[in-house]
């Protein structure tokens, strides 16, 4: 993963010494520059949105991208436009692009649509997609406004930006590679980086030993060493209440003794979206100094069929004393997640957030465009949903209810993982969760929708990173 050279500049436009400018066009806009005002008047350049076409000014490549109604352009549609010139410049050959800024709020979203576009994941190809060109990419950006200082919202954009494209990263990551040790790892030098980051890691003996027999058990069946990962930030100057987030991670997932189809296993390399989100998302708070408290909890685990796995109808215990009857081994994530709840509540967390890749129902539900949300407290729903909107990462309220929590209960035991009656089945996952988080302010995201393959203009086909920047924002809400 190449980084990026991000600056914003106050000045003229056409001073610059990119390669590449790239103009947004709004609809009813004629631009003073001649050379546009041609290429618009002429019908080749568009203002529909992220209708691209492009020309040379001064010697310099210019990318006209349209940007629709001036009244309907948002924060997401700028990361939308902004990928789709980035894509158009990188294919024509750019090294460096400046982005005129149609309005101060929107410098932020353009950096974060480019960065988000321009990302690739090739580090296993022995031949790298551009090796046979002398052209190495796009190395910098730049955005400017020629009256106001960008240099803030520029700047935290990168970081966010940044820290998703690490997510990515570690989602593409076949699973050979990105053990749970390897995750453990990866925290650990997330936390080295930053004083205000604290770091452990417990493998199988200390799980066990604190009574996490969920999480123990779907990790008993095998041989990679299981971890609950955990950071913990203290920012500057905390306010707000002490933020929990737990990410699930099965670094891979056959679905144990009831195992999966083989068709599309492989993507079971992405079952450690959730946990992924969360690590990365607590480097770039901690980079970004936010003055609130994290606890971030990722219990990590592969789910594989042995001679030792758990079997359907094992009954365990959770770290809270709930006791579960496993009746299907491949609904392995909310086992998982209620230990790792009931350790971020024992550690004190006051507002809790859990992201999971945890259910196919969501996504015949909601598709790849919005995850499923789940909250006990209209409130703190209202807060986390709040920063879904504003990073474009966006998120659909779906419903708890009593009749949803009686399918969880158990005939031999207090709880069943799944219910034979196979209804409602993501608010079922839900209502499963919400008995280990001690009646706390919660919200349950599941992402199996939208963590990877969503088609979106600035996420492509692989791995989105999904969550990452909503917990940014949303840690930064809690500080403000």
């Amino acid at each position: 993963m190449s980084p990026i050279g991000v600056s914003a500049r106050r000045g003229a436009p056409g001073d610059t010494d990119a390669d590449t400018r790239i103009v947004g066009l709004f609809e009813g806009d004629s631009p003073d520059d001649p050379a546009l005002k041609e290429l618009v008047d002429s019908g080749e350049a568009k203002s529909g949105f992220k209708k691209l076409a492009v020309t040379h000014v001064d010697g310099k490549r210019v990318v006209v991208v349209g940007l629709g109604k001036r009244d309907e352009l948002d924060g997401e549609k700028a990361r939308g436009a902004a990928a789709a010139a980035a894509g158009r410049a990188s294919e024509l050959g750019a090294h460096s692009l400046s982005w005129a800024a149609p309005a101060p709020d929107f410098a932020g979203p353009i950096v974060e649509g480019t960065l988000l576009k321009l990302y690739k994941f090739d580090r296993f190809k022995s031949k790298k997609d551009d090796e046979s060109d002398s052209d190495n990419g796009v190395t910098s950006l730049e955005v400017s406004s020629p009256d106001t200082d960008l240099d803030d919202a520029v700047a935290e954009s990168r970081v966010r930006a940044e820290a998703t494209n690490r997510t990515r990263e570690l989602q593409n990551l076949p699973s050979n590679v990105a053990t749970p040790e390897f995750l453990a790892a990866r925290a650990r030098e997330i936390a080295d980086a930053h004083d205000t980051l604290e770091f452990e890691s417990f493998g199988r003996d200390a799980i066990e030993s604190m009574g996490m027999g969920a999480f123990a058990s779907v990790a008993q069946g095998t041989y990679a060493e299981p971890q609950l990962i955990v950071l913990r930030y203290s920012g500057a100057g905390a306010k707000g209440p002490h933020l929990g987030l737990v990410g699930k991670a099965v670094t891979f997932d056959t679905g144990g003794i009831s195992i999966k189809p083989a068709g599309k296993m492989h993507e079971m390399k992405f079952d450690m979206s959730g946990g992924a989100a969360v690590l990365e998302a607590m480097g770039a708070i901690a980079e970004l100094g936010v003055p609130a408290q994290v606890t971030a909890v990722v219990p990590a685990t592969e789910n594989m069929p042995s001679g030792r796995s758990v079997k359907p109808g094992d009954i365990v215990t959770a770290m809270n004393g709930k006791t579960i009857e496993v009746n299907n081994t491949d609904a392995e994530g909310r086992l998982i997640l209620a230990d790792g709840l009931c350790y971020a509540v024992d550690q004190g967390a006051e507002r809790l957030v859990d992201i999971a890749t945890l259910t196919g129902a969501i996504v015949i539900a909601l598709g790849s465009t919005y995850c499923g949300l789940f909250s006990n407290d209209d409130n703190w729903f209202g807060q986390v949903d709040a920063a879904c909107s504003a990073t474009g990462e966006l998120g659909w309220r779906m419903p708890l209810h009593p009749e949803y929590f009686e399918l969880t209960k158990g005939t031999y035991a207090d709880l069943q993982n799944s219910s034979e009656q196979r209804k409602a089945s993501s608010a079922y996952a839900a209502e499963f969760l919400r008995q280990f988080v001690d009646d706390r302010p919660w919200v349950h995201m599941d992402i199996a929708g939208t963590a990877w393959a969503t088609g979106r203009t600035y996420a492509g086909n692989g791995a989105t990173g999904f969550g990452t920047r909503t917990f940014i924002e949303l840690a930064e809400s809690l500080g403000r």
